[in-house]
């Protein structure tokens, strides 16, 4: 990237920064215009005391910023709406350092119930409930997206496999409720089933790029289009409201149209919406958009600036750069050409760039947990939306076709026992230490072959030195007798027959019928001492005593080369190498 590209770049943030709050509560266009058309203070008026209230959006795509703005605003001023149960599937939270997000509404009072897939970035509201202020529940993000096609389809349960022998089983975990003494459960065991379900949602907010004047709805230029319909849908089913923010009025294109009119209750027009993060959708970046041709390499250097600016993506270096080299190896050899990929945030995101960077990005589909189909999923603020996607969808029908069409997943881990369980929602008991379970038993459900990929040790300093890997100080081993709380199950994944790796810096384990079997290990790691006798859970050598040594090529990059195995027949992909 060139010295003018990086300064424009920069420009951009700094500009985004110094305005990322402001909002104009008050703007109703010019001109003659529908009653639907009201002022943001006009339209959360409309939500009563103790409603069920859906907002959509993910990460920083599409917040409904000036909805939560509102709100704040109305209940400062006059105590109401109050006691709402807000429900929201991806994250929507800024870690208490973004505004415009939902933390804005993270008031006591304004909300006692909170229901979400991903928890981490709600900041206020976690404290919230760490001060018992709040209810809080966890569900899968799939399934959520699932049950919001189940009431707008006039029922109220749905039945899964999802989550089994998870927390999220009562016959293990407790269920949805995380906050003690909560008063609500949203799963409930069927024999080899669990049921879901959700209050009856009577308001859905979600923020779309344009209206016409007769308040028809288009979805053009989105970045994502999450649970927009469906949520609709659903608010209308139980007898209430559709609120939409939308950034300008455009001219009817009965064509385009995603969203009737008759569909809509009333239309926020906010000049300052934004397409994603930092991102105005009045200048919104087509690289988000469907269909548009675009230099994936050059775009995704692009992102990966603004996130290293922002600090959202951790330094990285040779160390790390070594445990993605070894995670895209083991996905080159387990990864056929064609195959569908979901990739999660953190390390997997680092795993992908080596995929992209060597060359075999463009034999892969990517795919989003919020409907992006195609392209390279974004990292970091951009996160759940892709770059150059070949399409969008609604997140509920991405999250069904994963259940069947899903070939691998690249997630994180926080922990890993013995059994294979993998603990990826939960740092610690405290209502502060939640993360959710996210899209994560949804993903894991549906892949037929998953790839862990994360650090060794929590705290760990390592280096390389002449090849090989050295451990400079230790800390606590992620590998654990017993998780903590189980977000998958390894014996469910076993009984479905799937492939399960576990990559770390110092090796690959694999999940087999007799637990952890250490496949792989890097140079410079002692079996023995580094790991057999460095972590509480139980780790299985092969039968042979066999263990693979990594080649040097992938701990120090040179010669690093991929190649993805040859399917009999390759799905039509998009070619993100071009």
């Amino acid at each position: 990237m060139g010295l003018l590209e990086r300064f424009r770049l920069l420009l951009h943030i700094i500009r985004w920064r110094l305005t990322w709050s402001k909002k104009d509560l008050d703007y109703l266009p010019q001109g003659l215009l529908p009653d639907k058309f009201v002022t943001a203070r006009k339209a959360v008026q409309q939500i009563q005391d103790g409603s069920a209230v859906f907002s959509n959006g993910l990460a920083g795509n599409a917040r409904c910023s000036v909805f939560f703005w509102a709100l704040r605003d109305l209940f400062q001023r006059t105590g109401h709406p109050r006691e709402l149960t807000w429900i929201n599937v991806g994250a929507q939270g800024g870690r208490g350092k973004v505004p415009g997000t939902i933390e804005e509404i993270g008031l006591p009072g304004l909300i006692r119930r909170y229901i979400a897939g991903h928890l981490e970035t709600c900041k206020a509201q976690l404290h919230l409930a760490e001060e018992q202020q709040l209810e809080l529940h966890a569900l899968p993000q799939g399934v959520m997206s699932l049950l919001l096609e189940t009431q707008a389809a006039g029922k109220t349960h749905l039945q899964s496999p999802v989550g089994i022998g998870t927390f999220l089983d009562p016959r293990v975990g407790n269920g949805s409720a995380l906050t003690s003494g909560a008063t609500e459960q949203y799963v409930a065991s069927e024999s080899d089933i669990l049921s879901y379900h959700l209050p009856a949602i009577r308001f859905a907010l979600f923020n779309a790029p344009y209206a016409d004047a007769e308040g028809n709805i288009y979805f053009t230029n989105a970045a994502t289009w999450t649970e927009n319909v469906q949520s609709a849908a659903a608010a209308r089913a139980n007898g209430g409201k559709v609120l939409v923010t939308v950034s300008a009025i455009i001219p009817k294109d009965k064509n385009r149209i995603s969203l009737p009119a008759e569909a809509v209750d009333f239309i926020v027009v906010h000049p300052y919406n934004e397409q994603t993060a930092s991102i105005r959708q009045r200048r919104y970046w087509p690289m988000f958009t469907a269909g548009v041709a675009v230099d994936v390499p050059a775009a995704s250097r692009r992102l990966r600036f603004i996130n290293n600016v922002l600090k959202i993506t951790p330094v990285r270096g040779a160390v790390e750069f070594a445990l993605a080299r070894l995670g895209a190896r083991i996905f080159a050899e387990s990864v056929q050409e064609g195959a569908m990929v979901n990739i999660g945030v953190g390390y997997p995101e680092e795993v992908a760039r080596q995929l992209v960077e060597h060359g075999v990005a463009g034999q892969l589909l990517f795919t989003t947990e919020a409907g992006a189909y195609g392209g390279l999923p974004a990292p970091g603020i951009f996160f759940s939306a892709a770059i150059g996607p070949q399409h969008l969808e609604p997140s509920s029908v991405m999250f069904r076709r994963y259940q069947s069409e899903l070939d691998v997943a690249l997630l994180g881990f926080l922990q890993v026992d013995s059994a294979g369980n993998v603990n990826a929602s939960h740092r610690g008991p405290r209502m502060t230490d939640m993360v959710g379970p996210g899209g994560f038993p949804d993903i894991a459900h549906g892949a037929r072959t998953i790839i862990f990929v994360g650090t060794w040790m929590a705290g760990g300093r390592f280096a390389l030195h002449d090849n090989h890997l050295v451990i400079e100080k230790t800390g606590p081993c992620k590998f654990v007798e017993q998780v903590s709380y189980i977000t998958f199950s390894g014996d469910e994944a076993l009984r479905m027959g799937k492939k399960v790796f576990y990559v770390t810096n110092v090796g690959v384990f694999a999940l087999t019928a007799k637990g952890l079997e250490l496949r792989v290990v890097m140079p410079g790691i002692d079996v023995e001492r580094d790991i057999l006798k460095a972590c509480p859970a139980r780790i299985h050598l092969p039968e042979n005593g066999r263990v693979d040594l990594a080649d040097t090529a992938i701990v120090n990059g040179k010669d690093f080369y991929l190649h993805l195995q040859r399917p009999v027949a390759v799905k039509t992909i998009n070619n993100l190498d071009a």
